[in-house]
């Protein structure tokens, strides 16, 4: 009996030291941000998708962080959003006082070897995603564009913002693999600025996961039927556009299949968060619990239907499972993907 109540003893010990412990983490992760300014960098331009969720998500997501800093969101586009990973991974405070929200094709640069791309994604600590994505291509009305087979048939002008964005590497794979005559412009800043340049009829449409950002910033679009849609860039059809084929639809062979699962991989994890690597564990850990307690805030809830964004939380594990699983595909699938998306 007295060994039996001296391992109890022990345990209640171990046990409240353990808690005082991680109350005594949780204090300073709160000492620490409270005060301060967090910034958020976007690997987009403003007035585009990104920034309408970032901009919708900060105020809460700040409110849910200990100690309760302030959040700033910021814009870095460039070179198809690498400048700013670039920056996060090499040049950003490892503290926790600066976390990224890149264009969701830029963290898979690397596994292409997508040129200046000075980064491993594996290496980030992921807070989680505000929404996943179908992706779609989209054409001005008058354009000309209205169908897949014009797609075929028809030169089909798309604008870009380099060579890492899902702008560009989505039209090249539709070339590539599907032999869709697209033409990409490549140096706007940001989407917003082809949206802008399809207005002005300088470029026919474009091409990624498209539907949140035109639903928020353009509204009318989609109502008014003022693009077209011809073709889903998915496996299967969204309820959204039931009416219009998707890429699985045209895909005959299973390699093919296997290229596209691995493109589209970017779409389950459409808007994701980190913070840089080298971050202390017990932040990333405050971060990515006030990622998820912010998601679940009807503020945010609110406020995300006020602007008119999709929204569809993805756990930081979950982003950072897809980033492991495209990087350990076979390298045959990953060089025929490269291929696909660097043939423009």
């Amino acid at each position: 009996m007295r060994r039996e109540a001296s391992v109890m003893l022990v345990g209640l010990i171990a046990s409240a030291l353990a808690f005082l412990c991680g109350d005594a983490r949780a204090q300073d992760v709160a000492d620490f941000f409270r005060g301060r300014t967090i910034n958020l960098i976007l690997s987009a331009g403003e007035g585009g998708g990104y920034s309408s969720y970032a901009r919708a998500f900060a105020p809460t997501f700040a409110q849910h962080i200990p100690g309760k800093p302030n959040v700033i969101v910021q814009n870095m586009p460039g070179g198809g959003g690498i400048r700013a990973m670039n920056y996060l991974f090499t040049q950003a405070p490892k503290d926790g006082t600066t976390l990224g929200l890149p264009h969701s094709s830029v963290p898979f640069a690397p596994l292409y070897g997508m040129k200046g791309a000075q980064f491993d994604p594996r290496q980030a600590h992921w807070l989680g995603s505000l929404a996943t994505a179908t992706g779609i291509c989209v054409a001005w009305g008058n354009s000309g564009i209205r169908t897949w087979q014009d797609m075929l048939d028809k030169e089909y002008v798309v604008g870009g913002t380099g060579a890492g964005s899902q702008m560009e590497t989505m039209p090249s794979a539709l070339k590539q693999l599907y032999g869709a005559r697209i033409k990409v412009i490549s140096g706007y800043k940001g989407g917003n600025d082809v949206y802008l340049a399809m207005e002005r009829g300088e470029v026919h449409g474009r091409c990624g996961g498209l539907m949140s950002s035109i639903q928020s910033t353009r509204p009318d679009w989609f109502a008014k039927r003022m693009v077209n849609v011809p073709i889903q860039i998915a496996l299967e059809r969204s309820r959204m556009f039931p009416d219009v084929p998707s890429l699985g639809e045209m895909t005959k062979d299973d390699r093919t299949r296997q290229i596209m699962q691995l493109l589209l991989a970017p779409d389950h994890m459409d808007r994701s968060v980190f913070a840089p690597p080298g971050v202390p564990a017990e932040r990333v850990a405050a971060l990515r619990v006030a990622f998820a307690n912010a998601f679940k805030d009807p503020a945010f809830a609110e406020e995300a239907r006020r602007v008119r964004i999709e929204i569809d939380y993805v756990s930081g594990e979950d982003v950072a499972k897809i980033v492991a699983r495209s990087f350990s595909m076979p390298s045959e699938i990953v060089e025929a993907a490269k291929q696909s998306i660097g043939g423009m």
